[in-house]
Order: C-alpha cells, then sequence, then structure tokens
C-alpha cells in the first residue's frame, strides 16, 4: 500500500484515510452493534477487531482493505488526530478482504489519479459499498446523526435549558412534544439491555470532560446519546431529522450507570 506521500503504481492503494472496526468503536453506519457491522463487511466478527484503510487504486477506483493490523491503523488514526504525516502501509499479511466501494463519504481524493469511482465489476463480485443518501431517512441516517450529536455535545446540550430539557425539539429549532410513546419504548428497550447482555457495542463508552462519561447505544429504531452526568438524546426513525431530548428527571441517572456498566470501553 501507499502511504499519503508515496507514488501510486499499479500494485499500490493510495491511503486517504482510515477507521478502527473493533467492539468498542466501529463505523455506526454499518450497523447497530459490531457484528452487524463486520456482517455488511463479510467478515467475522474477532474479538481483537479490524481496521479499515480506505484509499484508491492506480485507476482511481474506491477500495475499502480490511486489515488485522488493528494496532498499526490505531497508531495512523491518532498521528493523524495530532496533525503530525504517517504512512499507513499494512503490510500483505495481514490483509482479510478488498472491498470495492467505500462505506463513508470522503472528502479527499488521490492527486494524479483519476477521481474516485467504484471499480468495474466482474461477474460474482459484491455491489460496492457506499456512505447512506443523505437525502432520505433511515436506520444508517439516524445512527450518524447520534454520531454527530455525541461528537457535537457542547452545541446540541447549549441548545436545551435545563428547565426545557425533554420537552425541547430537535433540528427545527420548533417546540413541541415529544412522541413520548416512542421515547418510552426506546427506554425501556436501552433497560434490558442491563438484564440481558446485548450484542458487543450495542452500548458504547467513550471519554467525556469532568469524569463523565459518553453513551452511545443503538436499537431497533432509535439511537441514544447521553453523558453519565447530564441528560440524553434519542433520534428515533418515527421521527425523521429530529433529535429528541431527554430529561434528566428521577430515572434516568439510574439507567445511564446502569448502562455504562454493560458497555464496551476502548481498551
Amino acid at each position: 500500500m501507499a502511504g499519503v506521500e508515496d507514488t501510486v503504481d499499479d500494485d499500490s492503494l493510495y491511503v486517504l484515510t482510515a477507521v478502527l472496526l473493533t467492539p468498542a468503536q466501529f463505523p455506526s453506519v454499518l450497523g447497530d452493534d459490531y457484528p452487524a457491522a463486520c456482517r455488511a463487511l463479510a467478515v467475522e466478527p474477532c474479538a481483537e477487531g479490524y481496521g479499515l484503510v480506505l484509499g484508491q487504486d492506480s485507476d482511481g477506483a474506491r477500495w475499502t482493505v480490511v486489515v488485522d493490523d488493528v494496532s498499526l491503523v490505531a497508531v495512523a488514526i491518532a498521528s493523524w488526530d495530532c496533525g503530525m504525516d504517517y504512512d499507513l502501509s499494512p503490510g500483505e499479511q495481514s490483509v482479510v478482504a478488498a472491498l470495492p466501494g467505500w462505506p463513508l463519504a470522503v472528502a479527499v481524493a488521490a492527486p494524479g489519479v483519476p477521481a474516485p469511482h467504484d471499480p468495474v465489476p466482474e461477474e460474482g463480485d459484491r455491489p460496492p459499498l457506499a456512505p447512506p443518501d443523505p437525502d432520505i431517512w433511515g436506520p444508517a441516517q439516524r445512527r450518524l446523526g447520534a454520531d454527530e450529536v455525541a461528537l457535537q455535545w457542547a452545541q446540541w446540550r447549549a441548545r436545551i435549558d435545563d428547565v426545557e430539557a425533554g420537552t425541547a425539539s430537535g433540528r427545527t429549532g420548533k417546540e413541541r412534544t415529544p412522541p413520548r410513546e416512542i421515547v418510552r419504548r426506546a427506554l425501556e428497550e436501552a433497560r434490558a439491555y442491563v438484564e440481558t447482555a446485548p450484542p458487543p457495542g450495542r452500548v458504547r463508552s467513550s471519554f467525556a470532560p469532568g469524569g463523565a462519561r459518553t453513551l452511545r447505544a443503538d436499537g431497533p429504531g432509535w439511537s441514544l446519546v447521553a453523558r453519565t452526568d447530564d441528560i440524553a438524546f434519542l433520534l428515533l426513525d418515527e421521527e425523521p431529522g429530529e433529535v429528541v431530548p431527554v430529561g434528566r428527571g428521577p430515572e434516568l441517572p439510574g439507567l445511564l450507570e446502569a448502562l455504562e456498566k454493560v458497555a464496551v470501553h476502548p481498551s
């Protein structure tokens, strides 16, 4: 594989970006949990996980390469996040699968090769991976929206006054009463994860300021984002484009504490 400073030749992949595929951290666009994400890529959900390397070949075709050298990919991502150069070049022996297309939208392209495009399919090839259509609303878009709320928590939280938490609106900015029956059902399903362990990655925990944790949980038709010391937000298949706040109240703190105990944590 060719790194960002390397010359692309006929046997190279020009690496544009990479993401982790582990029980604690995976592109949620692929599924509600880690096994579902692995099924979307036709790989076994091994405990150690994988790295996904997204790039273009010398013809400009999009490829997603699944590698089992998770540590190498993690180091590359950490370096890039710090603004450092890192030549991500996994060895051929670490390649588990090479899949046409990209599951995520990538805003950059390799210089000196044709524009990004899906490779010409051969008989028996699987359809190319592709990011979800942003103009429709469904499970993938709902999960991506929850990811965005988690990343931009401070901005979303700033929209909600403590007194209004649970009654304020989502993206539209209009005040309305949220669909309480749907919210109640989603919270009950999340509570069920405490009694019966869900598939790995269905509930994930990550760092948050002040010693708190950010929780991400998904279920059939819903996605939850919460801070263990604050409120929660729900995104619902039945409420396209809406981000519904859930006030802290008397029950949410206990639910979040219990979910934190069953969540998968980054190693």
